[in-house]
């Protein structure tokens, strides 16, 4: 069993646990479920910068990368710094996050906010808006046609947007239909954890102009940066780049730096 088999296996798990400790209804609730949400994607293009900066303590292949800094201070960071969007990581037992880390993030930043999760069920996208997110993330690797679709649906029904994830021609060819904002280039491999740039230059072409593509993991250099901006990217997600650093907040704005230069 991959890494992802059992992420996704225990993901089920605590899905149902948490739907019997606070139903539907009482999320419905929450003070933040109402407000209203802002676009990521006009975020990122706003700010030219492209930058989707996330905050993760930990991964399965890196183990431990920054429990020290709080989620106020990175955010806030992030946000002084220049990025366009942030993403917070919420998956407990393999990431370290909580939804507690989206509700600090979104005290912190007026910046759109994605919640990247493991989404397998309806349930998490209530939770997403109950806590503040903006847009979700979708994997296609381990969801359905049919449920990648069914769950776009239910979060643009609550103004989200839908970053949506894939690996391989195969995973974009069918998720291209789900009616996602975003599409999101993983240059890392989920079930290897191998990364290569390579399937983000293979794909970019494939991906209609009409739907914002976004590069993943494993970017570090600025030149990359560079690069793909020419084979049309608008946006990039980028973690342990900023992570592993004492100051992210300071880590991306050096890294800006060197991009414009």
């Amino acid at each position: 069993m991959s890494i992802l088999d059992q992420i996704i296996r225990d993901k089920k798990t605590e899905v149902q646990l948490r739907k019997s400790l606070i139903p539907e209804s009482s999320l419905e609730g929450f003070g933040l479920f109402d407000r209203p949400t802002t676009s990521m994607r006009n975020s990122l293009k706003a700010r030219n910068t492209g930058i989707i900066a996330e905050h993760k303590r930990r991964s399965p292949s890196k183990a431990i990368i920054n429990q020290k800094g709080s989620v106020s201070e990175i955010v806030s960071g992030y946000s002084k710094a220049g990025a366009g969007a942030i993403s917070v990581l919420t998956d407990g037992k393999y990431f370290g996050g909580s939804l507690d880390d989206l509700l600090l993030a979104r005290a912190s930043t007026s910046l759109p906010l994605l919640r990247k999760e493991f989404i397998i069920d309806a349930y998490q996208i209530l939770e997403a808006k109950a806590y503040g997110a903006d847009a979700i993330l979708l994997i296609a690797a381990v969801l359905t046609k049919e449920e990648l679709q069914s769950l776009c649906s239910s979060a643009h029904a609550l103004n989200l947007e839908v970053l949506l994830e894939v690996h391989s021609k195969k995973e974009l060819e069918f998720s291209l239909h789900a009616g996602a904002d975003l599409i999101g280039v993983n240059n890392r491999n989920l079930k290897t954890f191998e990364v290569s740039l390579d399937i983000s230059r293979e794909l970019c072409h494939l991906i209609p102009d009409a739907v914002g593509k976004i590069s993943e993991s494993g970017l570090g250099d600025p030149m990359e940066l560079k690069e793909l901006k020419q084979l049309g990217y608008e946006g990039f997600l980028m973690g342990e780049t900023f992570m592993k650093t004492a100051d992210p907040g300071n880590a991306l704005r050096e890294f800006l730096k060197k991009t414009e230069g």
